[in-house]
């Protein structure tokens, strides 16, 4: 099945391994040096937490501090922050400069008509970028794909598949993560049909509900739920296999599985508001971010792939981070027309039925 970016052309899996085994293995080039940067205030919106903390250490106090910038960081889940977008927009100036969203999140900024189109020529490492990771309206930064995190102590025999995650015998050793609701619920409609759904809503609330009824919990964060697998009140759930990597780093117990039903991807990008007051500094916050050194500490700390070519990847950290070829042949890229179309219908359920 090839995977489909909605609003920006098509991308074969033939095409996204060959680019993705690039990141994994390029030769190191130079970093274009004379991107010229006017020192000045950036106002990051991210999200809390691991990472907000690596943006600091991997990106900012490295690569813009040195060069005059002060970074103020606006951290806030991405539902919030997108909100704050849109209600900003008709302003003549916005209250940030560059905002850290999802693929699908993007995309809902620019079908909103909330976000500046790119203007490549102001992010000179953009020419190491994997194409299909150049949206007209933002840039990813890092990349991941969901996949079952379990304690193989508590959970046997190991899971091969979202059914299983979401499997009501496990019961309250099955946990999911509040500010994840949308892909919990694609989690759950390639659960109930096999992988031949990732927006079937319905089937997705009878997974759901039904896992919720055996008892499983709820957490606010993925801090909280990876201190729930740590201390063994949960077994099981999804997350990013980069998480699951990081996790393990961290002493947690816990192991990755692939879904048979596909593995849905993830990527971390960045946007600018339209009416961000400081745009140049955006660009030098992108253009950073997309450093060979920053990305290959991004791999490091957080266990997310790299989104350019002459990034290079440990062999032994590529195997723990990365997927194989016949996953590569499961990746599954998102419906972001039907998730921005439906993301409110969602969240409602989601808050006044599934957390009720």
């Amino acid at each position: 099945m090839t995977m489909n970016n909605t609003k920006h052309g098509h991308m074969s899996r033939r095409h996204f391994m060959q680019k993705t085994a690039l990141v994994a293995g390029a030769l190191a080039v130079g970093a274009e040096s004379g991107f010229a940067q006017q020192a000045g205030k950036i106002v990051v919106g991210t999200w809390g937490g691991d990472y907000a903390r690596l943006l600091t250490k991997n990106i900012e106090d490295p690569l813009l501090k040195p060069k005059g910038f002060e970074i103020v960081q606006d951290q806030a889940s991405d539902a919030p922050r997108r909100a704050k977008i849109v209600a900003e927009k008709r302003l003549p100036r916005g209250s940030s400069d560059i905002q850290g969203l999802s693929s699908a999140n993007m995309f809902e900024m620019n079908e909103a008509e909330a976000v500046e189109k790119l203007d490549y020529s102001k992010i000179p490492n953009a020419k190491n970028l994997i194409p299909e990771l150049k949206y007209p309206y933002g840039i990813g930064h890092i990349y991941s794909g969901k996949v079952v995190v379990y304690n193989p102590k508590l959970i046997s025999p190991a899971p091969t598949s979202f059914k299983d995650a979401f499997d009501p015998k496990w019961g309250s050793k099955i946990g999911m993560i509040d500010i994840q609701y949308l892909y919990i619920v694609i989690a759950a409609s390639m659960a109930a049909t096999n992988g031949a759904s990732m927006i079937d809503f319905e089937k997705a609330k009878d997974v759901l509900l039904a896992a919720k009824k055996a008892g499983a919990r709820l957490y606010p964060t993925n801090e909280a739920f990876a201190q729930a697998l740590k201390t063994e009140e949960i077994g099981i759930g999804i997350m990013w296999k980069a998480r699951a990597v990081q996790w393990q780093n961290s002493g947690i117990a816990c192991e990755s599985a692939a879904p048979s039903e596909g593995i849905p991807l993830y990527v971390s990008g960045f946007s600018i508001p339209r009416n961000a007051p400081n745009k140049d500094g955006a660009y030098a916050y992108m253009n950073a971010m997309l450093e060979k050194s920053a990305q290959e500490a991004f791999a490091v700390d957080m266990g997310y792939n790299p989104t350019v070519s002459n990034a290079i990847v440990a062999a032994d950290l590529q195997k723990r981070i990365g997927f194989t070829a016949d996953e590569m042949k499961r990746l599954r890229d998102l419906d972001y027309g039907y998730l921005a179309k439906n993301d409110a219908m969602i969240k409602e359920w989601w808050d006044k039925v599934f957390k009720a």
